[in-house]
């Protein structure tokens, strides 16, 4: 099997034809514009089974493998005058570019072959720009007891018989 990079004839993210990756000659391997990362570019490294996304943020490498069961599905996105097909994921810094196209009939086939390759769902325009559920960032157990007070035994304060009221208190001097 070979592999498809950005010198085999596929074009790089930024080129003036567009991105066009072919979902039959996987793994491919390419560079995609990252607002985030230094030089404004990262690399996609796309299997049938994970995508390895690497970029420098800060100075500091990184690569992020993502199963590609964790995203949620193939979207078309409009773009300027032209059409996106992007592999959805919840964390939008996630998400990866397939194709990009003008033509109409071309992204639709193309949508279809990553959908059925991927074993992932068409996601309409709507569904695709849905914000992900914030997680909680609180503690949900920071109300109760710490762990060392309930191991110890709680006073009985109901009982009447451990109760003195109105008594003066006797101390034995030697």
């Amino acid at each position: 099997m070979g592999r498809q990079t950005a010198t085999s004839g596929i074009n790089p993210a930024g080129s003036s034809r567009g991105l066009r990756l072919d979902p039959l000659s996987l793994p491919v391997r390419f560079d995609a514009h990252d607002v985030r990362a230094d030089g404004g570019v990262r690399q996609i490294e796309l299997h049938r089974e994970r995508v390895v996304l690497r970029r420098v943020l800060h100075g500091m490498r990184m690569a992020i493998n993502v199963r590609i069961s964790d995203f949620h599905g193939v979207a078309l996105r409009g773009i300027d005058d032209a059409q996106m097909l992007v592999l959805v994921h919840r964390d939008p810094s996630l998400t990866v570019p397939l194709c990009t196209s003008s033509d109409n009939e071309e992204i639709a086939a193309a949508w279809q072959m990553w959908s059925d390759i991927l074993s992932l769902p068409q996601l309409p325009k709507e569904k695709a720009r849905e914000p992900a559920v914030r997680r909680r960032r609180h503690n949900a157990i920071r109300a109760r007891r710490p762990k060392f007070l309930v191991r110890r035994r709680a006073g009985d304060l109901l009982n009447p018989a451990n109760t003195h009221h109105g008594e003066r208190e006797i101390i034995a001097r030697n």
